[in-house]
């Protein structure tokens, strides 16, 4: 398996550049992106990446995106913790067995800690015994039991007076979520390159029961109950929904399949700020993520909302808080954002806004907004974040970084 590393918004071409792609991998990823993919945009010869971050493997390469806050600073190594960090801080590998505490193996990439939870999920729940559901199922049986269906019975056994056509209920292992995990297995088998895991999911596919093979879809998931038997099989089955319904074939070629876990920075960014505050947070205040209100209602139609990123709420006032993973690099903001906290300020009576970006030092920079140029007592923090190797202490830079900003 080829490893190619890039950063954020970063150029992959088969024509030139040190990393490069094949042409045959180009026009898969050109295929693939034909399916409204918006982890990069084609470019003459290549692609060029936006602000997802993941990787991707496009057949026998496997093409790591990092984010980077700090054009300067290119060590992957680094990033790849930080991602991974954040990823974990957030919850998206919030599976809750035990066994996800245990991993063996350490990440090279997102794909690799995927692959091992996923692994340690199935073995916990061989260990532990599959559970049985009841299902129903319809056929010819030699003793009679459930109800008769007259109208098969008579077409198919006239002269079989031995069997009986009856639909009846079965209690065994062959159901749905066995379907998906044994599909989740079998796919692991045919894509998985790290060499700590083959034997492991070799393993798997020898001991876990072989089952019929099903098409899945988001409906798939979306009909799927969880009771207090199968509640165990809900980490398994959430990876399994993200690794099979991420994989597309290639039915054109039959050897450059796509498997792409990709996560949005902005997104991220947003989520492990909101997270680092609730993780501090004190008595008396309350933080919450993408707070709605209303602010424009037509004659006709629904009515149109804002939606901020975070919102807290203390003793002293509100505070409004738009997270931006970019760095300024020592510009202002773009008009557009602070014209949005301007909106903020009004409609969520707010006593301190602020954008909340990555950085290299913690800086907190105040500018008031201007009516006919005069300075209003409505203000926009610009808060910068320093990136810290360790997540612990970045999650805590970023508490007293806006704790100081609420306080004071």
């Amino acid at each position: 398996m080829h490893h190619i590393t890039v950063f954020e918004h970063e150029i992959l071409r088969y024509d030139i550049g040190d990393n490069r792609i094949t042409e045959e991998q180009f026009n898969a990823l050109e295929r693939y992106h034909g399916d409204g993919i918006p982890y990069y945009k084609l470019i003459y010869h290549g692609i060029q990446f936006n602000e997802h971050v993941g990787v991707i493997q496009v057949g026998n390469i496997l093409i790591e995106v990092l984010p980077k806050a700090d054009k300067n600073e290119t060590d992957a190594t680094l990033w790849r913790n930080r991602l991974i960090g954040m990823l974990k801080a957030v919850g998206t590998f919030d599976i809750k067995s035990p066994s996800s505490g245990k991993l063996n193996i350490k990440p090279n990439t997102v794909l690799d800690l995927y692959f091992e939870l996923f692994t340690r999920e199935v073995e916990n729940l061989l260990h532990s015994g599959l559970i049985k559901q009841y299902r129903r199922k319809e056929g010819n049986v030699t003793a009679l039991k459930g109800s008769l269906q007259f109208g098969k019975h008579l077409q198919q056994n006239l002269i079989h007076h031995e069997r009986f056509y009856v639909k009846h209920t079965h209690y065994d292992v062959n159901h749905k979520l066995h379907f998906i995990l044994y599909k989740a297995i079998k796919l692991l088998g045919k894509i998985n390159t790290n060499t700590g895991l083959q034997s492991r999911i070799g393993s798997l596919l020898l001991n876990f029961p072989e089952m019929q093979d099903m098409k899945v879809s988001e409906t798939t998931f979306e009909k799927l109950v969880f009771n207090r038997k199968s509640e165990q099989y809900r980490g398994a089955i959430e990876i399994a929904k993200l690794l099979l319904l991420q994989f597309h074939p290639d039915v054109a070629k039959g050897k450059n399949h796509v498997l792409a876990l990709m996560f949005d920075m902005n997104l991220l960014w947003e989520q492990f700020v909101y997270v680092s505050l609730r993780k501090n947070k004190e008595p008396g205040t309350t933080i919450t993520a993408q707070t709605s209100k209303y602010f424009w209602k037509p004659e006709n139609g629904r009515r149109t909302c804002m939606r901020p990123d975070i919102f807290i709420k203390t003793d002293k006032g509100n505070i409004v808080l738009d997270t931006k993973w970019k760095n300024l690099n020592g510009y202002n903001p773009s008009p557009a954002d602070l014209r949005q906290m301007y909106v903020y300020h009004e409609y969520y009576n707010a006593s301190k806004v602020a954008l909340v970006y990555p950085g290299t030092t913690n800086s907190n920079n105040s500018g008031h907004y201007l009516q006919e140029d005069v300075i209003t007592a409505k203000n926009c923090s610009v808060i910068s974040i320093a990136v810290a190797t360790e997540i612990s202490v970045w999650q805590s830079q970023i508490f007293n970084m806006i704790n100081v900003f609420a306080t004071t």
